[in-house]
């Protein structure tokens, strides 16, 4: 058949069909991050297709997603569950991402242009204005801000499987900070631990930005591990 002859409607369905994937993807990465989806649950499709409005189908494709996220884990035939948090596997994370996410701002910084940093010195302003102070009620605006800020620290590293996996580490760490928002914020100044790196960053100051950034990341995991340790105990 000639795509030419297809009707409008049969041209947009399928992007209206992937439309409605991501959707649906969105939603469950959502509620898996928030917890509404514990770790280990048993993800039955037949069970989530009225809550989330979707056909078997778009469902399976959008865990499929999940399962290259690391968000859910597949058991062959036995279907699909979320991946469960522990304060082990955190550890582990948090040791990679430092190991790498370190290396990853030292090339950043070498090979960085002048967009690079216009684009940080963007991000960095749209961050600054939400986190003085940081409210429980803009959590996750702020996620996705935090997301970005770091993103742009590392975008002029030239090693695109860097940046991949490093991608993958922060949606594995969102879901433990957001498990943990409300101990994050306390008893620490996070939006003085981002100027630190910001401003190390555009001084050029190589040694003092890996440093601010590796103490960053071990506050936060020191603070998210007392809280899951503190859920495991229990």
């Amino acid at each position: 058949m000639n795509p030419g002859n297809l009707s409008n409607d049969a041209q947009a369905a399928p992007a209206s069909g992937r439309t409605l994937i991501e959707r649906t993807y969105e939603r469950l990465r959502d509620d898996i991050l928030d917890g509404v989806l514990a770790g280990d649950e048993k993800l039955r499709v037949q069970h989530l297709k009225e809550h989330y409005d979707a056909s078997a189908g778009t469902l399976r494709e959008a865990i499929t997603r999940l399962v290259s996220d690391a968000l859910v884990i597949t058991e062959g035939q036995r279907g699909f569950r979320v991946a469960p948090i522990s304060a082990a596997d955190f550890d582990d994370l948090t040791q990679l991402r430092i190991h790498i996410e370190i290396e990853a701002l030292r090339q950043s910084m070498r090979n960085g242009n002048a967009r690079w940093r216009d684009n940080l010195r963007e991000v960095w302003i749209d961050l600054s204005a939400l986190e003085q102070p940081l409210r429980p009620e803009n959590a996750k605006a702020w996620e996705k801000l935090n997301t970005a800020f770091h993103e742009a620290l590392l975008a002029g590293c030239n090693s695109p499987w860097t940046l991949r996996v490093l991608r993958l580490l922060a949606r594995q760490s969102e879901r433990y900070r957001r498990f943990a928002i409300s101990r994050v914020a306390v008893g620490r100044d996070v939006h003085a631990e981002h100027r630190e790196i910001y401003e190390s960053v555009l001084a050029g100051n190589e040694l003092r930005a890996a440093l601010a950034l590796e103490a960053h990341i071990a506050r936060t995991a020191e603070l998210i591990t007392r809280k899951l340790n503190g859920a495991e105990g229990r």
